[in-house]
């Protein structure tokens, strides 16, 4: 989970092991799982981080499948 201004070309140094060293780069199996666009990159960082903070697979399951709950989340962490 991450947050930066251009997703697939993040995506694309996990999985050609850009920074050997990171945690990141133990995992081949990166994959684009929730993309909301057009975030602050402070309001993105927010809200990663209350997800992170969930410590919840369910939630993370829950975002991807109920919209609502990203939109309650953009609008918690409004800028």
């Amino acid at each position: 989970m991450g947050s930066c201004k251009e997703v697939v070309n993040r995506v694309e140094q996990h999985l050609s092991k850009y920074f050997p060293n990171a945690f990141t780069g133990k995992a081949n199996d990166w994959v684009i799982y929730l993309y909301c666009d057009n975030l602050g990159y402070v309001q993105a960082r927010k809200i990663e981080r209350h997800i992170k903070r969930m410590k919840s697979k369910k939630f993370i399951e829950n975002l991807a499948r109920y919209p609502e709950i990203m939109d309650k989340l953009i609008a918690l962490y409004q800028t």
